[in-house]
């Protein structure tokens, strides 16, 4: 398989028949598999929600305003996508959702992408539109190769583009203004001693 294959018939069917370790998505009628992300892309994925759950989700004993998930599956419209992490403003979420729900049709108020040399075309090209269409209010990029941040603000027009962060930079943006998130703890540590070495186990 390349790293983006784009499979016909679209039916929901065959995202149960993607491979282990691949992602699927439907954009525009059209099935979209993309490889899970590696070591650098997940770590940014997992910190970025570790520091924003902290201060903005209940549970983590935040001020509660915000409910946060990782990779959830979002029905919008015909369109299926996956974002890295997503975000709903509490007063919007009527009642926590099910334990077993499989997919989420509320729009989010934020998405998250982390990108990757396999999916930052689709990430921008393909997603970012189907977003705006949905009604996404704010898209971030995070390009963990790059160490850069993008802060996206959606208008009648269209993204637009408000600000862009890079390395360690402590970033306040759309709509998290009250958190001061340091980007430096969304990259992999430069020394490769600073972090054990992980070995997959068959």
């Amino acid at each position: 398989m390349t790293a983006l294959q784009h499979l016909q018939p679209t039916s929901h069917s065959l995202l149960s028949a993607l491979p282990s370790g691949w992602v699927g998505e439907i954009l525009d009628g059209e099935l979209v598999a993309s490889p899970r992300p590696s070591v650098a892309p997940a770590r940014a994925a997992f910190m970025m929600g570790v520091e924003l759950g902290e201060r903005l989700d209940q549970r983590r004993g935040g001020n509660g305003r915000w409910c946060f998930l990782r990779a959830p599956e979002l029905h919008l419209g015909e369109d299926l996508l996956v974002p890295d992490l997503a975000a709903w403003r509490r007063e919007r979420v009527a009642a926590p959702p099910e334990p077993g729900a499989a997919f989420f049709t509320l729009v989010p108020d934020w998405v998250c992408e982390v990108l990757t040399p396999a999916t930052t075309g689709l990430d921008r090209a393909r997603k970012l539109p189907l977003y705006a269409r949905a009604g996404v209010s704010h898209v971030w990029l995070v390009d963990p190769v790059a160490r850069t941040l993008e802060v996206y603000q959606r208008l009648k027009r269209g993204w637009l583009l408000t600000a862009s962060h890079e390395d360690d930079a402590v970033v306040r943006a759309e709509p998290f203004p009250s958190v001061s998130l340091e980007l430096g703890s969304l990259w992999l540590p430069d020394v490769a001693e600073e972090l054990p070495r992980l070995v997959a186990v068959p």
